[in-house]
């Protein structure tokens, strides 16, 4: 398995196409031939203990405090949202977050990091679902480094239209 930071497969999406519609897939010859296409590390799907990647985001000014640094409360609110991918998956419905069971800022993040946010599911009980959700920068692009920089624990729990607690569904 890949960790963040490795160079990766390129993105379908960046496969140089001929005039006639024919894909020109790059080989090492070829990208260094084609001047505007560049292969570009990208973050792995999964890391080794199972971690899906669920989100990528790049902080903006708006998010930063008078230092620079973004916001530790910003930062919560994308991991709530990053967390809450595989369980309501899971929960085939709507969920809330009932607990925030740990959070840990390992290093500041700066306006430009590129966030990748990996999620793993750690618990399914009757009706809630704790996922453990860390999160990368990758930094520097010219010389580009990837750090952790954020983990947390946090559950969900699935309710119905009025709010209830209700089971995972199983099966």
């Amino acid at each position: 398995m890949l960790q963040p930071g490795e160079p990766a497969a390129m993105n379908p999406d960046t496969t140089p196409v001929s005039a006639h519609g024919r894909s020109k897939a790059l080989t090492p010859e070829r990208e260094q031939r084609v001047g505007s296409t560049v292969s570009v590390p990208l973050a792995p799907p999964r890391l080794d203990d199972g971690s899906e990647l669920v989100m990528r985001v790049m902080p903006m000014p708006a998010d930063a405090n008078g230092n620079g640094d973004i916001f530790g409360g910003w930062i919560m609110a994308q991991v709530d949202l990053a967390g809450a991918v595989l369980p309501a998956r899971i929960a085939r419905g709507r969920i809330a977050t009932v607990a925030v069971n740990e959070f840990l800022f390992k290093q500041a993040v700066s306006v430009g990091d590129l966030l990748s946010f990996y999620a793993k599911v750690v618990r399914v009980g009757n009706s809630s679902v704790t996922v453990h959700v860390a999160v990368y920068a990758e930094r520097n692009p010219a010389d580009l480094k990837t750090v952790k920089v954020t983990e947390a624990n946090v559950t969900y729990v699935a309710i119905d239209r009025d709010g209830r607690p209700r089971p995972i569904p199983r099966g």
